[in-house]
């Protein structure tokens, strides 16, 4: 068991999320179910905490009622090695959400996801600074990162 785990709050979908996130990721699995019993604040049988892994990182998943709502604030990253990854994550995760800047996306549940390419901080660290500020420039007039582009804006300001 991870020493830290993340705890997703849902409003009755806790089952629902878990398998949709568990069909995405990689090496992923469901570790546990526990379901409301009789006499319940919920419906008997409807999920209390499901516990999952994706790709090696433990989560519990919730059905604690509409008091608490998911935002930006809280985010977890993905990071990618390639586009073709880049592309996977941000159309599996973006299905029936809504696809915002610079690599974040709400996912249908409200969750809060960047899909991140190694890349891209590799080059927003570049000790040139002109360099890495076009980076900066391209990167925030896109929503879903695009490494070729990232790489032009890096080329173009070497070329200055």
């Amino acid at each position: 068991m991870n020493k830290i785990t993340p705890f997703l709050w849902f409003d009755g979908q806790a089952e629902e999320a878990m398998n949709f996130y568990v069909s995405i990721f990689m090496n992923s699995k469901v570790l546990s179910v526990n379901r409301y019993g009789k006499g319940a604040p919920m419906p008997e049988g409807t999920v209390l905490t499901a516990s999952f892994e994706l790709d090696g990182q433990q989560f519990v998943a919730l059905n604690g009622g509409s008091m608490y709502k998911f935002s930006p604030a809280t985010s977890f990253v993905v990071n990618c090695d390639t586009q073709a990854e880049v592309d996977y994550y941000w159309d599996k995760l973006g299905a029936g959400g809504k696809h915002n800047r610079c690599a974040w996306l709400d996912d249908k549940f409200g969750v809060t996801w960047q899909i991140v390419p190694k890349q891209l901080g590799l080059l927003l660290s570049d000790p040139d600074p002109v360099k890495a500020g076009r980076v900066m420039q391209a990167m925030m007039q896109m929503s879903k990162i695009d490494i070729a582009g990232l790489q032009r804006a890096a080329d173009n300001a070497a070329t200055l």
